[in-house]
């Protein structure tokens, strides 16, 4: 009787270990598969994506005069013209204005292939006319035929031609929506913070507001869309398109974040922290501003550029204030039609062309380099200035 009793709890602790045995292959399973998914999603976009950053370039005879000023594309051989990106015959006029001693002369470069032509030497496409073939392969075994670096994915604007398509011009609509994000956001959602986390008494209101605030940092996006429509444009009336519009309505958003990452930052500091400058006599707001906030900004840094990252990686709501429109200038001003860089990605995914599959790729990947950078900046803050209490 006496070995039944104590065999009944042996078996009992077995089965709570291989449950807990099984618990952790299942965990273990989760993560393999999560990364799974991450290393084929990397892959994949790097399969299609790098090669938007080299393009075919065709080193061609250009002539400058009177007619090929007039008539553009008989500035190279009739044989070699249908090769050469469009984009090139356009810049003609302007690169005489630029230097009139090009006139009457003959300049050797290399010149920006079609698209056609660069996606047949890349192995995504078979549409190229048999003459052009036969052309090219000519060129290319005189050794006139190359790869060079797309410089004109990070300098360009976006372009109808796919050979001429660039981010620039949303790399600056970005730099703008970031810059009326931070002036916006910090300054509010930090002091919000402080008010909440050091001034404000526990009541129902304040009670409210937290709540309403924690709510607000889980609301889909597409609705702060909306409420910038409603507000900023239609209201206020705040030029549709503009990084002013964006930038405005990506603050709704930010504001959450940034206060509840302040009032985390600003709890973690110990309460003697106060105590003892309140005690030498300083007032509540000179021990906040003079010793808790300096010994908070590191956490409160972190939160600011998370949300700064999760703004830039929007784009239901800009599509909604009109930023997914052509913009081949870059914007000079934050009042001027602009994209963004989720934007441009969007459009791209959306055009006809071949050529635009790369380019929506490696789209893609530039904007998870610039985020995986801020992110891991906040990292590195955060690590670099933690202390511990």
């Amino acid at each position: 009787m006496s070995q039944g009793i104590t065999l009944a709890p042996s078996r009992r602790l077995k089965k709570r270990y291989r449950a807990e045995q099984r618990f952790k292959a299942y965990c273990i399973a989760a993560l393999l598969l999560a990364l799974a998914f991450l290393v084929v999603f990397f892959s994949d976009m790097i399969r299609q994506g790098y090669s938007a950053f080299v393009q075919t370039e065709i080193k061609v005879d250009v002539t400058y005069d009177e007619d090929t000023i007039k008539f553009t594309n008989e500035s190279v051989t009739e044989e070699v013209s249908p090769l050469i990106s469009r984009a090139f015959y356009r810049t003609i006029p302007r690169q005489v204005e630029a230097n009139p001693d090009l006139m009457n002369t003959t300049q050797t470069r290399w010149l920006t292939a079609t698209a056609h032509v660069d996606q047949y030497r890349k192995g995504y496409s078979d549409r190229l006319d048999p003459e052009l073939k036969a052309t090219l392969d000519r060129l290319d075994s005189e050794g006139r035929v190359s790869y060079g670096f797309n410089s004109g994915l990070f300098f360009s604007g976006d372009s109808k031609i796919p050979s001429n398509a660039g981010l620039w011009s949303a790399f600056v609509g970005s730099f703008y929506v970031m810059i009326v994000v931070l002036v916006v956001s910090f300054p509010i959602g930090v002091a919000t913070a402080i008010y909440l986390e050091e001034f404000a008494p526990d009541n129902r209101f304040t009670q409210a507001i937290e709540i309403n605030i924690n709510n607000l940092a889980a609301v889909p996006s597409i609705l702060f869309g909306l409420l910038g429509l409603a507000i900023f444009i239609n209201f206020f009336g705040v030029p549709r398109s503009s990084a002013l519009a964006g930038g405005l309505t990506l603050s709704l958003m930010t504001l959450p974040v940034i206060i509840i990452s302040t009032r985390a930052a600003l709890k973690a500091v110990p309460q003697n922290i106060r105590q003892g400058a309140q005690a030498v006599g300083a007032s509540r707001w000179q021990a906040i501003r003079d010793h808790v906030l300096p010994l908070s900004l590191p956490g409160i840094l972190t939160g600011t550029i998370i949300g700064i990252a999760q703004a830039i990686g929007e784009t239901a709501p800009l599509l909604l204030i009109g930023m997914i429109a052509y913009i081949p200038d870059a914007p000079t001003s934050m009042t001027e039609a602009a994209t963004v860089l989720p934007a441009q990605i969007y459009t791209w995914s959306g055009m006809p062309e071949g050529a635009y599959v790369s380019l929506t790729a490696a789209g893609i990947l530039v904007l998870l380099s610039l985020l995986i950078t801020l992110n891991a900046t906040a990292v590195i803050l955060r690590n670099r200035f933690e202390r511990r209490w």
